[in-house]
């Protein structure tokens, strides 16, 4: 059966980020990417806003939006629970999502973190964030969803 004329071929069965977090002690940071879908990102960053948002808009007003939702749902603490801050450096897209870069600078060396990742999770009940980690050597997952979005990794 063909698709309606008009309906959206992007459309997914699921909510989920991907966020791959490494941390570089020799920066003295923490680098993340975090791949989102486009039309959940979008729908997401646009909530509060007079019009819905695309992040193919002209000018600085995707980025900046894009920017202070990251900061709002994905927070990163040091163990002793001091709030760290998350630059967001860039968007890249990606067939039907979006990458986003970003960085966290450090006070200096690290254990582990403090990681809330609820990216999403107002929006989507079922809304599943993934979460890759590498450190020291050694790699770890964690999932955050809905009733989950804290955990303590310890590297």
């Amino acid at each position: 059966m063909l698709p309606l004329a008009g309906a959206s071929l992007a459309l997914h069965a699921y909510h989920s980020t991907l966020t791959e977090l490494r941390y570089n002690p020799a920066k003295k940071q923490l680098e993340l990417s975090v791949k989102v879908f486009t039309d959940d990102f979008e729908k997401a960053i646009s909530q509060g806003q007079p019009a819905a948002v695309s992040l193919t808009d002209a000018g600085p007003r995707p980025l900046t939006l894009a920017t202070a939702y990251v900061q709002r749902t994905l927070q990163i603490r040091t163990p002793a629970g001091a709030p760290l801050q998350v630059q967001v450096l860039g968007l890249q897209h990606e067939n039907d999502g979006y990458w986003l870069y970003c960085k966290v600078p450090l006070p200096g060396p690290l254990t582990g973190i403090q990681l809330r990742q609820a990216m999403m999770l107002e929006a989507f009940g079922d809304e599943m964030n993934i979460v890759n980690i590498e450190a020291n050597g050694k790699k770890q997952s964690a999932l955050f969803r809905a009733g989950h979005e804290q955990e303590t990794i310890n590297w």
